[in-house]
Protein backbone atom coordinates (compact mmCIF):
# COMPACT_ATOMS: atom_id res chain seq x y z
CA UNK A 1 0.00 0.00 0.00
CA UNK A 2 1.01 3.56 -0.40
CA UNK A 3 1.27 6.08 2.06
CA UNK A 4 1.47 9.62 -0.25
CA UNK A 5 0.27 9.11 -3.56
CA UNK A 6 0.70 12.25 -6.48
CA UNK A 7 -1.39 11.88 -9.23
CA UNK A 8 -0.92 13.26 -12.37
CA UNK A 9 -2.52 12.41 -16.30
CA UNK A 10 1.41 12.18 -17.19
CA UNK A 11 4.08 9.00 -16.80
CA UNK A 12 7.67 10.95 -15.11
CA UNK A 13 9.36 9.69 -17.26
CA UNK A 14 9.33 9.38 -21.57
CA UNK A 15 9.72 5.49 -23.65
CA UNK A 16 11.38 5.72 -26.70
CA UNK A 17 12.71 2.50 -28.65
CA UNK A 18 16.72 1.82 -28.26
CA UNK A 19 18.48 0.78 -31.38
CA UNK A 20 17.63 -3.11 -30.41
CA UNK A 21 13.97 -2.00 -30.44
CA UNK A 22 13.29 -2.12 -26.85
CA UNK A 23 11.37 0.16 -24.37
CA UNK A 24 13.70 2.53 -22.59
CA UNK A 25 12.28 4.42 -19.68
CA UNK A 26 14.41 8.38 -19.85
CA UNK A 27 13.63 11.41 -17.47
CA UNK A 28 12.10 14.82 -19.47
CA UNK A 29 14.00 16.63 -21.30
CA UNK A 30 13.97 19.41 -19.32
CA UNK A 31 14.72 19.60 -15.32
CA UNK A 32 12.37 22.34 -14.79
CA UNK A 33 8.00 22.55 -15.70
CA UNK A 34 5.51 20.33 -13.84
CA UNK A 35 7.36 16.70 -13.94
CA UNK A 36 10.64 17.47 -12.98
CA UNK A 37 9.26 19.67 -10.24
CA UNK A 38 6.57 17.00 -9.14
CA UNK A 39 9.27 14.20 -8.74
CA UNK A 40 11.50 16.19 -6.42
CA UNK A 41 8.89 16.99 -4.39
CA UNK A 42 8.42 13.23 -3.90
CA UNK A 43 12.60 12.72 -3.06
CA UNK A 44 11.75 15.57 -0.20
CA UNK A 45 9.05 13.71 1.55
CA UNK A 46 9.66 12.57 5.04
CA UNK A 47 9.76 9.04 4.23
CA UNK A 48 9.95 8.77 0.33
CA UNK A 49 9.62 4.65 0.39
CA UNK A 50 6.01 5.10 0.98
CA UNK A 51 5.30 7.40 -1.69
CA UNK A 52 4.21 6.86 -5.23
CA UNK A 53 2.79 8.34 -8.30
CA UNK A 54 -0.18 7.62 -10.10
CA UNK A 55 -0.31 7.88 -14.01
CA UNK A 56 -2.03 6.77 -17.42
CA UNK A 57 -0.62 4.27 -19.73
CA UNK A 58 -1.68 3.65 -23.09
CA UNK A 59 -3.48 0.06 -23.25
CA UNK A 60 -5.53 -1.87 -26.37
CA UNK A 61 -8.94 -2.55 -25.49
CA UNK A 62 -10.63 -0.57 -22.51
CA UNK A 63 -11.26 -2.25 -19.08
CA UNK A 64 -14.21 -3.72 -17.38
CA UNK A 65 -12.35 -2.72 -14.02
CA UNK A 66 -10.02 -0.50 -13.10
CA UNK A 67 -6.03 -2.28 -13.62
CA UNK A 68 -3.16 -0.91 -12.38
CA UNK A 69 -0.13 -1.91 -12.65
CA UNK A 70 3.84 -0.67 -11.06
CA UNK A 71 7.20 0.31 -12.42
CA UNK A 72 10.09 1.46 -10.29
CA UNK A 73 12.03 3.97 -12.31
CA UNK A 74 16.06 4.13 -10.89
CA UNK A 75 16.20 8.04 -9.89
CA UNK A 76 17.84 10.62 -12.11
CA UNK A 77 20.27 12.33 -9.89
CA UNK A 78 22.72 10.40 -7.38
CA UNK A 79 21.33 9.27 -3.76
CA UNK A 80 17.66 9.74 -4.70
CA UNK A 81 15.52 7.11 -4.10
CA UNK A 82 13.88 5.22 -7.01
CA UNK A 83 10.24 6.05 -7.96
CA UNK A 84 7.12 3.70 -7.90
CA UNK A 85 4.75 4.71 -10.76
CA UNK A 86 1.34 3.56 -10.82
CA UNK A 87 -0.11 3.09 -13.92
CA UNK A 88 -3.84 3.10 -14.95
CA UNK A 89 -4.62 1.64 -18.63
CA UNK A 90 -7.15 3.89 -20.64
CA UNK A 91 -7.10 3.31 -23.99
CA UNK A 92 -6.27 5.83 -27.29
CA UNK A 93 -10.29 6.51 -27.34
CA UNK A 94 -10.35 7.16 -23.92
CA UNK A 95 -7.01 9.69 -23.49
CA UNK A 96 -8.05 11.29 -27.07
CA UNK A 97 -11.56 12.00 -25.52
CA UNK A 98 -10.52 13.31 -21.98
CA UNK A 99 -7.38 14.68 -22.65
CA UNK A 100 -7.01 15.86 -26.61
CA UNK A 101 -10.44 16.86 -26.62
CA UNK A 102 -12.55 17.68 -23.52
CA UNK A 103 -9.61 18.93 -22.13
CA UNK A 104 -8.31 21.04 -24.74
CA UNK A 105 -11.29 22.17 -26.44
CA UNK A 106 -13.48 22.61 -23.81
CA UNK A 107 -11.69 23.57 -20.77
CA UNK A 108 -8.33 25.15 -21.64
CA UNK A 109 -9.87 28.08 -23.16
CA UNK A 110 -11.98 29.15 -20.43
CA UNK A 111 -9.50 28.70 -18.20
CA UNK A 112 -7.21 31.01 -20.60
CA UNK A 113 -9.94 33.19 -20.69
CA UNK A 114 -10.84 32.49 -24.36
CA UNK A 115 -14.60 32.14 -24.62
CA UNK A 116 -14.82 32.36 -28.45
CA UNK A 117 -12.47 28.86 -28.93
CA UNK A 118 -15.19 26.78 -26.22
CA UNK A 119 -16.52 24.28 -27.84
CA UNK A 120 -19.01 22.58 -25.44
CA UNK A 121 -19.78 20.05 -28.86
CA UNK A 122 -16.83 18.85 -28.99
CA UNK A 123 -16.33 17.72 -25.48
CA UNK A 124 -17.89 14.01 -24.29
CA UNK A 125 -18.36 15.30 -20.46
CA UNK A 126 -19.98 11.61 -19.65
CA UNK A 127 -16.09 10.00 -20.70
CA UNK A 128 -13.67 12.66 -19.21
CA UNK A 129 -16.30 11.97 -15.87
CA UNK A 130 -15.98 8.15 -16.78
CA UNK A 131 -11.78 8.80 -16.65
CA UNK A 132 -11.77 10.93 -13.51
CA UNK A 133 -13.93 8.06 -12.09
CA UNK A 134 -10.85 5.55 -12.77
CA UNK A 135 -8.15 7.84 -11.53
CA UNK A 136 -10.14 8.03 -8.14
CA UNK A 137 -11.07 4.30 -8.11
CA UNK A 138 -7.33 3.68 -8.80
CA UNK A 139 -6.19 5.82 -5.88
CA UNK A 140 -8.73 4.62 -3.69
CA UNK A 141 -7.24 1.22 -4.00
CA UNK A 142 -3.85 2.01 -3.47
CA UNK A 143 -3.99 3.96 -0.63
CA UNK A 144 -3.38 3.09 2.74
CA UNK A 145 -5.87 4.02 5.70
CA UNK A 146 -5.14 7.83 6.56
CA UNK A 147 -3.36 8.16 3.57
CA UNK A 148 -2.11 11.50 1.37
CA UNK A 149 -3.14 11.72 -2.55
CA UNK A 150 -2.28 15.26 -4.54
CA UNK A 151 -3.97 15.72 -7.61
CA UNK A 152 -2.75 17.63 -10.23
CA UNK A 153 -4.28 20.13 -12.87
CA UNK A 154 -7.57 20.78 -14.47
CA UNK A 155 -7.32 16.97 -16.29
CA UNK A 156 -8.32 15.98 -13.09
CA UNK A 157 -9.95 18.13 -11.40
CA UNK A 158 -13.26 15.85 -10.39
CA UNK A 159 -10.95 13.39 -8.72
CA UNK A 160 -10.88 15.37 -5.42
CA UNK A 161 -14.98 14.84 -5.26
CA UNK A 162 -14.91 11.36 -6.51
CA UNK A 163 -12.04 10.02 -4.09
CA UNK A 164 -13.80 11.75 -1.21
CA UNK A 165 -16.74 9.88 -1.24
CA UNK A 166 -14.78 6.52 -1.75
CA UNK A 167 -12.26 7.58 1.09
CA UNK A 168 -13.38 10.01 3.52
CA UNK A 169 -10.28 8.94 5.62
CA UNK A 170 -7.77 10.31 3.07
CA UNK A 171 -6.01 13.97 2.99
CA UNK A 172 -6.75 15.33 -0.38
CA UNK A 173 -4.75 18.36 -1.83
CA UNK A 174 -5.13 19.61 -5.23
CA UNK A 175 -2.71 21.94 -7.51
CA UNK A 176 -3.71 23.90 -10.91
CA UNK A 177 -1.20 24.84 -13.00
CA UNK A 178 -3.38 26.61 -15.49
CA UNK A 179 -4.90 30.21 -14.54
CA UNK A 180 -8.67 30.31 -13.09
CA UNK A 181 -10.58 33.14 -14.32
CA UNK A 182 -13.33 35.22 -12.53
CA UNK A 183 -16.90 33.52 -11.91
CA UNK A 184 -18.27 35.67 -15.27
CA UNK A 185 -15.33 33.41 -17.69
CA UNK A 186 -15.37 30.57 -15.41
CA UNK A 187 -18.97 30.26 -15.33
CA UNK A 188 -19.37 29.71 -18.87
CA UNK A 189 -18.75 26.14 -18.33
CA UNK A 190 -21.87 24.13 -18.14
CA UNK A 191 -20.09 21.74 -15.45
CA UNK A 192 -18.72 24.66 -13.53
CA UNK A 193 -20.69 23.69 -10.13
CA UNK A 194 -19.78 19.96 -10.22
CA UNK A 195 -16.36 21.36 -10.82
CA UNK A 196 -15.81 23.42 -8.03
CA UNK A 197 -17.58 21.25 -5.79
CA UNK A 198 -15.36 18.14 -6.64
CA UNK A 199 -12.82 20.81 -5.73
CA UNK A 200 -14.32 21.85 -2.45
CA UNK A 201 -13.80 18.46 -1.21
CA UNK A 202 -10.20 18.80 -0.87
CA UNK A 203 -7.97 19.45 1.81
CA UNK A 204 -5.98 21.81 -0.13
CA UNK A 205 -6.34 23.61 -3.60
CA UNK A 206 -3.08 25.43 -4.61
CA UNK A 207 -2.21 27.86 -6.85
CA UNK A 208 0.81 29.79 -9.12
CA UNK A 209 -0.69 33.18 -8.26
CA UNK A 210 -2.63 34.70 -5.57
CA UNK A 211 -5.43 36.59 -8.26
CA UNK A 212 -6.17 32.62 -9.62
CA UNK A 213 -6.51 32.04 -6.06
CA UNK A 214 -9.24 34.89 -5.47
CA UNK A 215 -10.89 33.89 -8.66
CA UNK A 216 -11.52 30.59 -7.48
CA UNK A 217 -12.71 31.18 -4.03
CA UNK A 218 -15.37 33.82 -5.81
CA UNK A 219 -16.75 31.21 -8.20
CA UNK A 220 -17.04 28.52 -5.55
CA UNK A 221 -18.88 31.68 -3.45
CA UNK A 222 -20.68 31.99 -6.81
CA UNK A 223 -22.04 29.11 -7.92
CA UNK A 224 -21.81 26.72 -4.75
CA UNK A 225 -22.29 29.44 -1.89
CA UNK A 226 -18.98 28.22 0.06
CA UNK A 227 -17.61 31.18 2.64
CA UNK A 228 -14.50 32.32 2.38
CA UNK A 229 -12.61 33.28 5.38
CA UNK A 230 -9.25 34.49 6.62
CA UNK A 231 -7.78 36.37 3.35
CA UNK A 232 -3.86 36.92 3.96
CA UNK A 233 -2.08 39.64 2.83
CA UNK A 234 0.30 38.99 -0.11
CA UNK A 235 3.67 40.48 -0.21
CA UNK A 236 4.36 44.09 -1.86
CA UNK A 237 6.46 42.58 -4.28
CA UNK A 238 4.50 39.52 -4.87
CA UNK A 239 1.06 41.75 -5.50
CA UNK A 240 2.19 43.94 -8.38
CA UNK A 241 0.45 47.01 -7.53
CA UNK A 242 -0.96 48.34 -10.46
CA UNK A 243 -0.70 45.65 -12.72
CA UNK A 244 -3.02 43.16 -14.87
CA UNK A 245 -2.55 40.66 -11.88
CA UNK A 246 -2.53 43.16 -9.24
CA UNK A 247 -4.05 41.37 -5.86
CA UNK A 248 -3.12 41.74 -2.17
CA UNK A 249 -4.97 39.45 -0.78
CA UNK A 250 -7.30 36.04 -0.79
CA UNK A 251 -8.62 33.88 1.01
CA UNK A 252 -6.71 31.27 2.77
CA UNK A 253 -9.89 28.89 3.40
CA UNK A 254 -13.36 27.96 2.26
CA UNK A 255 -16.28 26.26 4.20
CA UNK A 256 -19.04 24.20 2.44
CA UNK A 257 -21.02 21.90 4.01
CA UNK A 258 -18.53 21.63 7.00
CA UNK A 259 -15.73 21.19 4.91
CA UNK A 260 -12.90 23.16 5.34
CA UNK A 261 -10.84 23.81 2.33
CA UNK A 262 -7.05 25.29 2.65
CA UNK A 263 -6.25 27.79 -0.46
CA UNK A 264 -2.87 27.94 -1.05
CA UNK A 265 -0.58 30.20 -3.22
CA UNK A 266 2.94 28.88 -4.20
CA UNK A 267 4.52 29.59 -7.75
CA UNK A 268 7.08 26.41 -8.38
CA UNK A 269 10.87 27.68 -8.83
CA UNK A 270 13.17 26.67 -11.01
CA UNK A 271 16.38 24.39 -10.49
CA UNK A 272 18.85 27.69 -10.52
CA UNK A 273 21.88 25.50 -9.59
CA UNK A 274 21.28 23.50 -12.48
CA UNK A 275 21.14 25.77 -14.75
CA UNK A 276 24.59 27.85 -13.43
CA UNK A 277 26.40 23.69 -13.45
CA UNK A 278 25.42 23.80 -17.49
CA UNK A 279 26.78 27.17 -18.01
CA UNK A 280 30.16 26.74 -16.06
CA UNK A 281 30.80 23.64 -18.79
CA UNK A 282 33.56 23.99 -21.60
CA UNK A 283 30.82 22.52 -24.02
CA UNK A 284 28.24 25.21 -23.25
CA UNK A 285 30.78 28.17 -23.68
CA UNK A 286 31.72 26.73 -27.27
CA UNK A 287 27.97 26.15 -28.17
CA UNK A 288 27.22 29.79 -27.01
CA UNK A 289 29.99 31.35 -29.21
CA UNK A 290 28.97 29.04 -31.81
CA UNK A 291 25.23 30.12 -31.75
CA UNK A 292 26.80 33.95 -32.03
CA UNK A 293 28.89 32.99 -34.99
CA UNK A 294 26.55 31.53 -36.53
CA UNK A 295 23.75 33.52 -36.53
CA UNK A 296 26.73 36.60 -37.11
CA UNK A 297 24.11 39.83 -35.72
CA UNK A 298 23.94 42.57 -33.51
CA UNK A 299 20.66 41.30 -31.74
CA UNK A 300 19.57 37.73 -31.31
CA UNK A 301 16.05 38.00 -29.93
CA UNK A 302 14.91 34.75 -28.67
CA UNK A 303 11.02 33.74 -27.74
CA UNK A 304 9.86 29.95 -26.55
CA UNK A 305 6.48 28.36 -26.89
CA UNK A 306 4.81 25.73 -28.26
CA UNK A 307 1.93 25.81 -31.19
CA UNK A 308 -1.46 27.28 -28.79
CA UNK A 309 -3.28 30.18 -29.54
CA UNK A 310 -2.61 31.45 -25.61
CA UNK A 311 1.00 31.50 -26.24
CA UNK A 312 1.34 34.89 -28.31
CA UNK A 313 3.67 33.16 -31.17
CA UNK A 314 1.62 34.89 -33.82
CA UNK A 315 1.93 38.71 -32.05
CA UNK A 316 5.51 38.11 -31.32
CA UNK A 317 5.29 37.55 -35.36
CA UNK A 318 3.85 40.30 -36.56
CA UNK A 319 5.71 42.85 -33.52
CA UNK A 320 8.85 41.47 -35.00
CA UNK A 321 7.58 42.75 -38.49
CA UNK A 322 6.71 46.05 -37.82
CA UNK A 323 9.93 46.36 -35.92
CA UNK A 324 11.95 45.98 -39.28
CA UNK A 325 9.09 47.96 -41.51
CA UNK A 326 9.09 51.24 -38.33
CA UNK A 327 13.08 50.86 -38.56
CA UNK A 328 14.80 49.28 -41.40
CA UNK A 329 18.22 50.03 -39.71
CA UNK A 330 17.99 46.88 -38.09
CA UNK A 331 17.61 45.15 -40.84
CA UNK A 332 20.33 42.69 -41.50
CA UNK A 333 21.39 43.22 -37.33
CA UNK A 334 18.81 41.36 -35.74
CA UNK A 335 17.32 37.70 -35.72
CA UNK A 336 14.42 36.49 -34.36
CA UNK A 337 15.00 32.77 -33.27
CA UNK A 338 11.45 31.02 -32.58
CA UNK A 339 10.43 27.94 -31.08
CA UNK A 340 7.14 27.05 -31.49
CA UNK A 341 7.36 23.61 -30.65
CA UNK A 342 4.26 21.66 -32.81
CA UNK A 343 1.33 19.76 -30.46
CA UNK A 344 1.23 16.46 -29.82
CA UNK A 345 -0.73 13.62 -32.05
CA UNK A 346 -4.58 13.84 -31.60
CA UNK A 347 -4.20 17.77 -31.04
CA UNK A 348 -6.15 18.66 -34.26
CA UNK A 349 -7.52 21.76 -32.09
CA UNK A 350 -4.12 23.78 -33.38
CA UNK A 351 -3.61 22.83 -36.83
CA UNK A 352 -4.65 25.92 -38.07
CA UNK A 353 -2.45 27.79 -35.62
CA UNK A 354 0.53 26.08 -36.97
CA UNK A 355 -0.08 26.89 -40.70
CA UNK A 356 -0.77 30.56 -39.30
CA UNK A 357 2.75 30.79 -37.50
CA UNK A 358 3.87 29.34 -40.35
CA UNK A 359 2.64 31.74 -43.45
CA UNK A 360 3.52 34.40 -40.87
CA UNK A 361 7.76 32.99 -40.87
CA UNK A 362 7.77 32.45 -44.64
CA UNK A 363 6.02 36.07 -45.16
CA UNK A 364 8.54 38.14 -43.25
CA UNK A 365 11.30 36.11 -44.32
CA UNK A 366 10.49 36.44 -47.70
CA UNK A 367 9.61 40.29 -47.60
CA UNK A 368 13.14 41.27 -45.78
CA UNK A 369 15.71 38.44 -46.41
CA UNK A 370 19.34 39.18 -47.95
CA UNK A 371 21.59 37.32 -49.33
CA UNK A 372 23.53 36.84 -46.20
CA UNK A 373 20.25 37.26 -43.57
CA UNK A 374 17.42 35.56 -43.05
CA UNK A 375 15.29 37.29 -40.12
CA UNK A 376 13.32 34.80 -38.28
CA UNK A 377 14.67 31.14 -37.60
CA UNK A 378 11.67 28.32 -36.57
CA UNK A 379 12.21 25.25 -34.51
CA UNK A 380 9.22 23.66 -34.45
CA UNK A 381 10.75 20.72 -32.29
CA UNK A 382 12.14 20.56 -29.21
CA UNK A 383 15.42 21.81 -27.79
CA UNK A 384 17.52 19.60 -25.14
CA UNK A 385 17.87 21.52 -21.90
CA UNK A 386 21.95 21.74 -22.52
CA UNK A 387 21.65 23.37 -25.75
CA UNK A 388 18.36 25.48 -24.32
CA UNK A 389 20.69 26.97 -21.30
CA UNK A 390 23.26 28.12 -24.23
CA UNK A 391 20.74 29.56 -26.33
CA UNK A 392 19.17 31.63 -23.38
CA UNK A 393 23.12 32.94 -22.67
CA UNK A 394 23.81 33.40 -26.04
CA UNK A 395 20.29 35.27 -26.24
CA UNK A 396 20.04 39.45 -26.32
CA UNK A 397 16.63 39.61 -25.64
CA UNK A 398 14.14 37.31 -24.82
CA UNK A 399 10.37 37.95 -25.70
CA UNK A 400 8.07 35.89 -23.80
CA UNK A 401 4.61 37.58 -24.14
CA UNK A 402 1.45 35.00 -24.02
CA UNK A 403 -1.70 36.17 -23.99
CA UNK A 404 -2.83 33.97 -21.11
CA UNK A 405 -0.21 31.76 -19.31
CA UNK A 406 -0.96 29.91 -15.55
CA UNK A 407 3.45 30.82 -14.63
CA UNK A 408 6.33 30.77 -17.35
CA UNK A 409 9.02 28.88 -16.21
CA UNK A 410 10.97 30.11 -19.74
CA UNK A 411 11.25 33.52 -18.21
CA UNK A 412 12.63 32.42 -15.16
CA UNK A 413 15.04 30.09 -17.02
CA UNK A 414 16.26 33.09 -19.31
CA UNK A 415 16.90 35.39 -16.41
CA UNK A 416 18.95 32.83 -14.51
CA UNK A 417 20.95 32.23 -17.50
CA UNK A 418 21.56 35.98 -17.76
CA UNK A 419 23.29 36.42 -14.34
CA UNK A 420 26.45 37.55 -15.70
CA UNK A 421 25.10 39.13 -19.00
CA UNK A 422 23.39 41.53 -19.98
CA UNK A 423 19.92 40.15 -21.71
CA UNK A 424 16.72 41.87 -21.57
CA UNK A 425 13.35 39.82 -20.91
CA UNK A 426 10.30 41.04 -22.39
CA UNK A 427 7.34 39.43 -20.67
CA UNK A 428 3.76 39.51 -20.89
CA UNK A 429 1.76 41.21 -17.70
CA UNK A 430 -0.59 38.24 -18.37
CA UNK A 431 1.86 35.34 -17.87
CA UNK A 432 1.93 34.33 -13.89
CA UNK A 433 5.59 35.07 -13.65
CA UNK A 434 5.09 38.55 -13.79
CA UNK A 435 4.60 38.66 -9.92
CA UNK A 436 8.52 37.42 -9.48
CA UNK A 437 10.25 39.12 -12.55
CA UNK A 438 9.64 42.67 -11.74
CA UNK A 439 12.46 44.12 -13.30
CA UNK A 440 11.47 42.50 -16.84
CA UNK A 441 10.12 44.72 -19.53
CA UNK A 442 6.26 43.84 -18.80
CA UNK A 443 4.02 44.43 -21.91
CA UNK A 444 0.24 44.37 -22.95
CA UNK A 445 0.48 41.01 -25.84
CA UNK A 446 -2.90 42.69 -27.24
CA UNK A 447 -1.51 46.37 -27.47
CA UNK A 448 0.72 47.02 -30.55
CA UNK A 449 1.94 50.16 -29.46
CA UNK A 450 2.64 48.28 -25.74
CA UNK A 451 4.37 45.32 -27.83
CA UNK A 452 6.36 47.83 -30.05
CA UNK A 453 7.63 50.08 -27.01
CA UNK A 454 8.76 46.98 -24.94
CA UNK A 455 10.91 45.97 -27.67
CA UNK A 456 12.19 49.47 -28.73
CA UNK A 457 13.53 49.99 -25.31
CA UNK A 458 15.07 46.50 -25.17
CA UNK A 459 16.71 46.80 -28.04
CA UNK A 460 18.31 50.32 -26.99
CA UNK A 461 18.65 49.29 -22.96
CA UNK A 462 22.40 50.14 -21.79
CA UNK A 463 24.07 47.04 -20.37
CA UNK A 464 24.44 48.03 -16.99
CA UNK A 465 21.15 49.02 -16.63
CA UNK A 466 20.54 44.95 -18.28
CA UNK A 467 23.12 43.32 -15.44
CA UNK A 468 21.26 45.58 -12.57
CA UNK A 469 17.60 44.11 -13.85
CA UNK A 470 19.21 40.70 -14.47
CA UNK A 471 20.95 40.64 -10.85
CA UNK A 472 17.52 41.42 -8.76
CA UNK A 473 15.78 39.07 -10.44
CA UNK A 474 18.24 35.98 -9.81
CA UNK A 475 18.48 37.03 -6.36
CA UNK A 476 14.33 36.46 -6.18
CA UNK A 477 14.74 33.19 -8.03
CA UNK A 478 17.52 31.53 -6.00
CA UNK A 479 15.51 32.75 -2.57
CA UNK A 480 12.25 30.60 -4.18
CA UNK A 481 14.00 28.20 -5.93
CA UNK A 482 12.34 24.70 -6.92
CA UNK A 483 14.16 23.02 -3.79
CA UNK A 484 12.77 25.81 -1.66
CA UNK A 485 9.02 25.04 -3.29
CA UNK A 486 9.29 21.41 -2.77
CA UNK A 487 10.15 21.87 0.75
CA UNK A 488 7.23 24.91 1.31
CA UNK A 489 4.77 22.04 -0.47
CA UNK A 490 6.15 19.18 2.09
CA UNK A 491 5.35 21.49 5.42
CA UNK A 492 1.76 22.03 4.37
CA UNK A 493 0.99 18.14 4.00
CA UNK A 494 3.26 17.58 7.33
CA UNK A 495 0.37 20.38 8.95
CA UNK A 496 -3.01 19.98 7.61
CA UNK A 497 -3.82 23.14 9.18
CA UNK A 498 -0.74 25.30 8.36
CA UNK A 499 -1.27 28.25 5.94
CA UNK A 500 1.28 29.12 3.44
CA UNK A 501 2.65 32.63 3.27
CA UNK A 502 3.42 33.34 -0.04
CA UNK A 503 5.63 36.35 0.64
CA UNK A 504 8.50 33.86 2.48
Amino acid sequence: MTRFLLIYHRQPFEEVLNSQGQTQRIPPRSPNGIVPSLTGFLQHLPHPDGAGWLAWRLTHEEEATVRVDEVRVEASRPNDNPLRVLRLGLTQAEVGSFYHVTSKAALWPILHSFPSEFDEQAANWGRFQAVNRKFAQAAAESLEAGGTAWIHDYNLWLVPGYLRALRPDLTIGFFLHTPFPGPDVFGILPWREEILRSLLCADRVGFHVARYAENFAQSAECFCRAEPSRRRSVGRHLAQLGSVLHQVSYPTALLSKDHRTHVDVAPIGINTQLIQQVLRRRQTGLEIANIRAQLGVEKIIFSVGRIDYTKGSKEVLDGFDRLLSRHPEWVGRVKLVLTSVAPAKGMSVYEDIQLEIEQRVGNINGRYSELNWVPVLLFTTPIGFEELVAWYAAADICWITPLRDGLNLVAKEYAMAQQDRAGVLILSEFAGSVIELDEAIHVNPYSRDSMDAGLDRALTMTPEEARGRMRAMGQRLRLRSLSSWTRRMTELFANRELTLDPAE
